[in-house]
């Protein structure tokens, strides 16, 4: 399984409760899309994952920008996932960003909300902030690798309440929500 989180906004702690702290400890590889804050908040992330892949988020401290990209790639059930805290430009700048990586699914975060949205080019998935949901819901999303390619994926509440599911499959196949 692939955990996404984003917008941890700590201090102190990942702030992992409920389902999204057992969420991270089950997964296979963890996603983190940016805004830690402080570097012992990553340290704290990559105690409880198997394997963590992280980027940096506009408020995370000097010692995060030196140890994480501001983007990455990485595979994962057969699909290429982009990973950036956010793009500037509009609307079309998520896009562009999975474009140019060569991605099937671009993972972000900066808005709070979870989102899952299909567009021409590339699936767009923003787990929304498990800590700091900000009028959204506590969230994370959840991916499980299918054996015909593609995963089959949840954006989960912290509570463990399912509130979307989706599909994505390779590119020779189709995306749905």
């Amino acid at each position: 399984m692939l955990t996404v989180v984003s917008d941890t906004h700590s201090t102190d702690s990942h702030r992992l409760t409920g389902r999204t702290l057992q969420a991270v400890r089950d997964a296979d590889v963890v996603a983190h899309a940016g805004d830690f804050m402080r570097e012992s908040v990553l340290d704290d992330f990559e105690r409880e994952a198997s394997r963590f892949l992280g980027v940096t988020g506009n408020n995370d401290d000097a010692g995060i920008r030196s140890r994480l990209p501001e983007a990455r790639n990485f595979a994962f059930g057969g699909l290429t996932f982009a990973m950036t805290h956010r793009r500037p430009g509009g609307p079309t700048a998520l896009p562009f960003f999975g474009r140019q990586r060569g991605a099937d699914v671009v993972v972000f975060g900066h808005s709070h909300r979870p989102t899952y949205e299909t567009t021409d080019d590339v699936v767009l998935l923003n787990p929304g902030s498990h800590a700091q949901p900000r009028g959204n819901r506590a969230a994370h999303a959840e991916l499980e690798a299918r054996d015909e390619g593609g995963v089959e994926g949840r954006l989960v509440t912290v509570e463990g309440d399912v509130f979307e599911t989706f599909t994505v499959a390779p590119r020779d196949g189709s995306a749905d929500g």
